[in-house]
């Protein structure tokens, strides 16, 4: 708005009223952090799908067939290799196909990976 109080035109800006709801200025919503990238993530998702379709061989059953198993690859990654081993093949003692190369498979796309805190876990 321009006001003429002098001989000279003198500009004012006015800050727009503030909307009900909306943030003062300055205040800026942060950037989230995510401790996982989207590769990481990306990795495990093609794990637990490599897992059910093995899993549906294993079983020799349909998509909603499969026996209820829970294999938690954070626990895994917890344990030593033997240990990861011996819990595959305790988990799986109800299929009759051979299963070492399901467990030599899984162990080998999990190494490396790392393990996920709590908040991210389903």
């Amino acid at each position: 708005m321009a006001s003429e109080t002098g001989a000279h035109p003198r500009v004012v800006f006015q800050t727009p009223r503030k909307e009900e709801g909306e943030e003062p200025p300055g205040r800026r919503l942060g950037k989230l952090t995510v401790k996982y990238d989207r590769k990481d993530l990306q990795r495990r998702l093609d794990i637990e799908e490599w897992i059910e379709g093995q899993l549906h061989l294993l079983f020799d059953c349909e998509e909603d067939d499969i026996p209820e198993l829970e294999i938690d690859i954070d626990e895994l990654l917890d344990l030593s290799h033997e240990e990861q081993k011996s819990k595959l093949r305790t988990l799986l003692h109800e299929c009759d196909k051979p299963k070492e190369d399901f467990i030599n498979g899984l162990l080998y796309r999990i190494k490396g990976l790392r393990k996920m805190s709590g908040t991210m876990k389903k």
